[in-house]
């Protein structure tokens, strides 16, 4: 999942303007990208690519959406859909108990906002490690 290999990326942020940069950084690298702009939207897009030829390889989710299904809840269903899911946490607040024990929470990776071009590589890197 590291830069220059190629996979099929789902990015859930309520931001728009997150979804648009971190997706463009996302196919700079080579990836193929969908997004979501809460956990219902995920899951469903999540559901949609399994059953079709072309499943998601990770998926990057915003850990607080207001007013709607944050990351940790949509993780715990996606890991109960996909024992073998690739997840990475993102927020804007790194203290949060979930960004400092991430894989007690399901995820593989952490990854605090703003982030750089290299901070998404490097989270990316650890994906291909799980």
């Amino acid at each position: 999942m590291a830069a220059g290999a190629k996979g099929k990326v789902l990015l859930m942020d309520d931001e728009e303007m997150v979804r648009a940069v971190v997706g463009e950084m996302l196919k700079m690298f080579g990836h193929e990208v969908e997004c979501a702009k809460d956990g219902e939207e995920a899951i469903e897009k999540y559901l949609k690519a399994r059953e079709s030829d072309a499943p998601f390889s990770a998926v990057i989710v915003d850990l607080n959406v207001p007013n709607g299904m944050g990351g940790r809840e949509t993780v715990e269903r996606l890991r109960r859909i996909d024992s073998n899911l690739k997840a990475v946490v993102s927020s804007g607040y790194p203290d949060d108990p979930i960004m400092t024990n991430y894989r007690e929470y399901g995820f593989n990776a952490v990854i605090s906002k703003p982030f750089r071009v290299s901070d998404l590589n490097s989270a990316l890197q650890l994906l291909a490690c799980a």
